[in-house]
């Protein structure tokens, strides 16, 4: 079966005076199409991306992927988005490319994302095939963030609505939003059990520093067992970019996508 090219497409999201163009690629081939949802400040130029991207190519295989609003080649400043804002990014993508049984792919705060869009349509019933989570950050800007911040931290963020988080992936710092941490919270997943409705296998770095492997083994409590799978990289950072991580990525895709 002969590949498909990678065609660039455009989303537009929201009315009114603001609306948002969302970057976006888009590989035609057979299903389920697989879709990638990247991480907070990342972009779908990312090495697991074009990796999944590649798999897709030599596969013959629909993928999805795109930058959310304020991230990569899409619109919208980055601080002025919230978590709903994201989730709005990934729905109305997922509606225009994706629709039918998808499979998500998701990084960090992409797993979130992507947990968030399971189970909205788990509800609408309309269920995604499955999920596919690396690092997956439920609940980071709560548990990862506020819980985490000094006193000096929070005040910042109530005296000025923002404060300027310095980050060793990249020269600028990014401004993380009162409105973030406070929109976060009405996403909330880690509360109680979560059914997404589908089967989920999270991958996962135990020498993570943004996302330590046990808020990886709460989600997993929080699961049901039947169709939830753990890989845990002893060795593995954050990022899982490293040739044997890309490799278990893709296996786990492949594997999940076959499946289906």
């Amino acid at each position: 079966m002969p590949a498909h090219p990678s065609v660039a497409k455009e989303v537009v999201v929201g009315s009114g005076s603001c609306p948002r163009t969302l970057a976006v690629k888009v590989r035609d081939g057979a299903g389920p199409p697989v879709v990638w949802l990247g991480g907070f400040r990342s972009d779908m130029g990312a090495t697991k991306a074009l990796a999944i991207d590649a798999w897709a190519e030599a596969t013959a295989r629909r993928f999805v992927r795109f930058d959310y609003s304020g991230h990569g080649q899409s619109g919208g400043r980055f601080e002025d988005a919230t978590i709903s804002t994201w989730l709005e990014d990934a729905q109305a993508v997922i509606s225009a490319y994706a629709e039918e049984r998808p499979v998500l792919v998701g990084s960090s705060m992409g797993g979130w994302i992507a947990a968030l869009v399971a189970r909205e349509r788990q509800r609408r019933g309309m269920p995604v095939a499955a999920l596919v989570l690396i690092a997956p950050a439920f609940d980071f800007t709560q548990s990862l963030m506020w819980e985490r911040f000094p006193t000096e931290i929070r005040d910042t963020l109530e005296r000025d609505g923002v404060w300027l988080r310095p980050t060793e992936y990249g020269p600028d710092p990014v401004p993380v939003t009162l409105a973030l941490i406070e929109d976060g919270r009405r996403h909330s997943i880690m509360g109680a059990p979560f059914d997404p409705g589908c089967p989920v296998h999270i991958l996962q770095g135990m020498n993570d520093p943004d996302v330590p492997y046990e808020h990886a083994l709460r989600i997993v409590g929080l699961l049901p067992k039947a169709g939830t799978v753990l890989t845990l990289m002893a060795d593995g950072d954050h990022r899982l970019s490293r040739p044997e991580d890309i490799a278990r990525l893709v296996a786990a895709v492949a594997e999940t996508v076959n499946a289906g």
